[in-house]
């Protein structure tokens, strides 16, 4: 990828967490915030929502940091394993370890007595469902059922990883902005990077093109 749409690339990602965060974040907290903001100035609204976006964009900077750590993770997990198919299944294991971590665990730490175990199953099988959607899809744009498993293995297992902070929280209504904030910014960076790397391409054979260009244009001269 050229400097010139890595820059694009990092800009749009830093949009998509900073508006997924505002909507998010005023839609969860709508009834409490109409009722704060009953005789407030248009600048005090104006700074809530802000610093909600700046929130999000935070976050799609520690999203970028994961995707970028997942494509070394991915490289080095084939390299070790030798198989696409091996390697697949391992990440397939990891995703079942993480989601039963993300039911169990903040079970285990947060539930009072005689909570039931259901309630925290939601999360988990939320992430489960949109890790698949996008899974679909990024096998369906790359043509291959081989990616899958390793789309599965980001959406699920590196947002955890992104998410943990927010999960040792565990205020409900950061858990859930934050959650949309990072599958969404994860999202993109998975179906929008494949449109990136061939602009790129483009822009190189475009470069190339002119440098031929100019070199025909020296030599008739």
């Amino acid at each position: 990828m050229t400097i010139r749409n890595w820059i694009r690339f990092f800009m749009m990602t830093l949009l998509v967490g900073g508006v997924t965060t505002g909507i998010v974040g005023i839609a969860v907290r709508w009834s409490e915030l109409t009722t704060q903001f009953a005789g407030e100035d248009s600048i005090e609204i104006l700074s809530v929502v802000l610093w909600m976006i700046g929130v999000g964009m935070t976050f799609s900077v520690l999203s970028q940091m994961g995707y970028f750590a997942y494509l070394t993770i991915h490289q080095f997990g084939l390299s070790i394993f030798r198989s696409l198919k091996l390697w697949n299944w391992v990440q397939m294991v990891l995703v079942a370890f993480v989601l039963f971590d993300l039911v169990y665990f903040r079970f285990d730490a947060f539930a009072e007595e005689g909570d039931s175990l259901l309630p925290y199953f939601s999360l988990a099988a939320f992430l489960l469902a949109v890790g698949i959607i996008v899974s679909l899809l990024k096998a369906k744009q790359a043509k291959s059922k081989m990616i899958f498993p390793s789309t599965l293995f980001f959406m699920v297992v590196v947002t955890t990883l992104e998410w943990l902070p927010v999960l040792r929280s565990n205020e409900n209504y950061w858990l859930i902005t934050i959650m949309f904030t990072l599958i969404a910014t994860n999202a993109y960076q998975m179906l929008a990077l494949p449109k990136y790397n061939e602009r790129s391409k483009k822009d190189r054979e475009a470069r190339l093109a002119r440098k031929a260009a100019r070199e025909q244009e020296v030599k008739a001269k």
